[in-house]
């Protein structure tokens, strides 16, 4: 059981529901992550901003040296806000707004990352009416399947992002024709929640490919960027709390043929925060129907949504019982059948006034909550300030 984790005197005077977040446990995994990327000559690790946007997660994170990678305006705002170094933020996403590109030209950010030739053109004209030249990197669409839930796959050639690989060529050179854009890489992601390194290697051959192609039409890119897309271990948070890093930077080490001089970008999102944080809810209600119990949260698909829109697992545990375990289902106060958390799992005996700790939602948690129901937005506190 995971109770003595956590410090359940102190989390039972906090309203709930709410995120609680083990910043030692955050700590430990960055280390991790910076110690194993250390070992190999020019990996650089930017963290996916939009797994968890919480300003002192942000601050953590900058403060072992990572980068940000953005997916809006407002993602580029809170990295500039929490401390990250501009020279080190990425900015991707198919539908970059005006004042979003302006934005990230103002701050001279280290990469836009295009995926298509409609935005390279607006970001041109948009650098060209402030002097400036911005570096870009071309998305590409590997058309590489992940192994992985269907919703979160993004590098097949039905998925909205990136640039056909047939109009690689074509694209960069397009580039070249403008004046106030830079090509300086490739950019690619296959998806999320990975957790087959062979996944990993097919898109270290597509790369290598793609870089042999290239070099035949006499063009070399200064980066490469292959996205995030590492997962974690959501069955099993507290026997796997950090995920496999070593193998993860090391198939690319051993896969992926950089080029003399080439640096390899990485964009971990999930992987960095996703098991550090906890939603902790309280029991309202105990209510029993014909055929099954039903714990009655205080938490709903507001708070988190993953289980209602990914039908996501997360373990559950009650940290207030030490009681014999029960089969319950765990559901929300929402005004929608989807407001599930889970079914049919087994918790110590629960009764009113119970917490359960619903795990693994340090990421795609508190970022993605909603005022659906005029709800209240779930708060944030991390383990060294309670």
């Amino acid at each position: 059981m995971a109770k003595g984790i956590f410090p359940v005197e102190k989390l039972q005077s906090i309203q709930t529901p709410f995120y609680y977040y083990d910043t030692e446990l955050l700590r430990q995994t960055l280390q991790a992550i910076v110690s194993e990327a250390r070992k190999h000559d020019g990996f650089v690790v930017h963290y996916a901003v939009k797994a968890n946007a919480n300003p002192k997660i942000l601050r953590i994170i900058r403060e072992a040296g990572l980068g940000a990678d953005c997916v809006s305006g407002g993602e580029i705002e809170a990295s500039v806000k929490a401390g990250f170094a501009s020279n080190k933020i990425v900015y991707a996403g198919v539908g970059k707004s005006d004042w979003e590109i302006n934005l990230g030209l103002e701050h001279d950010i280290f990469c836009f990352n295009v995926e298509s030739i409609p935005e390279l053109e607006v970001i041109n004209e948009l650098a060209a009416a402030k002097g400036k030249v911005a570096r870009v990197a071309f998305r590409l669409n590997p058309n590489v399947g992940a192994h992985t839930h269907a919703n979160i796959t993004t590098g097949l050639a039905e998925n909205k992002f990136g640039i056909a690989m047939r109009d690689m060529v074509s694209v960069i050179r397009e580039a070249e024709r403008l004046p106030n854009v830079k090509c300086v890489g490739l950019h690619f992601h296959i998806g999320s929640q990975i957790l087959d390194m062979g996944d990993f290697e097919a898109l270290c051959n597509r790369v290598n490919e793609l870089q042999d192609e290239l070099e035949r039409h006499r063009i070399r890119v200064e980066h490469i960027n292959v996205g995030g897309g590492l997962g974690i271990d959501y069955a099993h948070p507290n026997r796997v709390s950090i995920p496999d890093f070593k193998s993860y930077f090391d198939t690319y080490a051993k896969k992926l043929k950089l080029r003399n001089g080439q640096t390899l970008h990485f964009e971990l999102g999930r992987a960095v925060v996703a098991q550090c944080g906890s939603l902790i809810t309280r029991t309202l209600y105990i209510k029993e129907g014909a055929t099954k119990k039903f714990a009655i949260v205080d938490a709903g698909f507001t708070d988190l949504i993953r289980p209602a829109l990914y039908q996501a697992y997360h373990k559950i545990e009650n940290i207030t019982s030490e009681e014999p375990t029960e089969a319950y289902d765990v559901v929300g106060p929402i005004c929608e059948s989807t407001d599930v958390f889970a079914k049919q799992i087994d918790l110590n005996r629960t009764k009113r006034g119970d917490l359960l700790a619903i795990r693994s939602a340090g990421a795609y948690g508190e970022i993605m909550a909603s005022q659906y129901n005029c709800r209240k937005l779930p708060l944030g506190y991390m383990s060294d300030e309670l």
